[in-house]
């Protein structure tokens, strides 16, 4: 496949894009390999797993301390629910080697991130600094 069809392809219908590629890779068709695109989309993969477990991570501690800090039965009985599934959400990220070391990277920068945009929107008054609270294991 020429170099403008491929081009084509991956910008009107991705889905075949992906597969086509993948059938090439499956037979070592590196000839044919659309590199730029398939860097492109192997870059961005990653960028929107370590996004992910960001995300996940600051869902995570901001439920923890809402748990921590708020004193309604009735809602601390929700965040018990969401900060399991987050932790679980974290735990299947965590599996790959590179993403756990990445969360253990960005673990203090989400925590001060959670932590002030909990003051900003006051939705906690009482903030305790201590890491070691929120554990992700």
């Amino acid at each position: 496949m020429s170099k403008i069809l491929t081009q084509i392809l991956y910008e009107q219908d991705y889905h075949l894009w992906l597969e086509t590629t993948l059938k090439q890779l499956q037979e070592r068709d590196l000839e044919h390999l659309d590199w730029d695109y398939l860097i492109e989309e192997i870059e961005r993969l990653g960028n929107e797993q370590q996004h992910n477990l960001e995300s996940y991570l600051l869902q995570l501690l901001k439920h923890l301390l809402l748990y921590q800090h708020w004193s309604l039965p009735e809602c601390k009985n929700h965040w018990e629910v969401e900060i399991d599934n987050f932790r679980v959400e974290l735990r299947k990220l965590a599996k790959s080697k590179n993403l756990y070391n990445y969360l253990l990277t960005v673990l203090e920068e989400v925590y001060i991130e959670c932590a002030t945009t909990s003051k900003k929107e006051k939705w906690i008054e009482l903030f305790s600094a201590n890491l070691s609270l929120y554990s992700v294991s």
